[in-house]
């Protein structure tokens, strides 16, 4: 069951969302939460502005807290490889894709809380189960259909006025 400060988590992710808009991407957002609470990283889609098709909102989200923690683990001492994202939490607006997924296990993170379902491409329940594969060798505990309605309005909405403007 979702809790409370998903919710609050979920609106950090629809902030970046609402700035992907500034570059006419996809309005997608994500932020990694740390063991403490607080972002590690933030990511929006990026792939029209930066013109790269990995830059889905978790990919780089998910850098930006792997940067963070290298660079946390050099001011200590070199404790740590810097890079394993456990004990975080990784919040996007859309159920993510095969690649964020992919992602997402190689990362480690333990738990993904999402928004919107995406029943044409999502990989946590949707059209596959990446993130609960058994096969693997992480597994990741899913939160689904947080803030539901707003994330998917914001999505349907970017996409009916794309498509007005044709």
């Amino acid at each position: 069951m979702p809790e409370k400060k998903h919710d609050a988590w979920m609106g950090l992710a629809l902030a970046e969302a609402h700035r992907a808009l500034a570059t006419e991407d996809v309005p997608i957002g994500a932020v990694v939460i740390g063991p403490d609470g607080g972002v590690l990283g933030s990511g929006r889609n990026q792939r029209e502005e930066l013109g790269d098709p990995t830059a889905h909102a978790e990919v780089v989200a998910i850098r930006e807290a792997a940067a963070r923690l290298q660079e946390r683990a050099r001011l200590d001492g070199g404790l740590g490889d810097g890079w394993r994202l456990s004990d975080c939490t990784l919040v996007v607006t859309l159920e993510p894709c095969a690649m964020c997924a992919g992602a997402i296990v190689l990362a480690r993170i333990p738990r993904v809380v999402f928004g919107a379902w995406d029943e044409k491409a999502g990989a946590a329940g949707s059209v596959f189960d990446i993130l609960r594969e058994r096969r693997l060798n992480h597994w990741v505990e899913v939160y689904p259909g947080v803030r539901e309605e707003e994330c998917a309005r914001l999505l349907r909405e970017f996409f009916a006025a794309h498509r007005s403007s044709r």
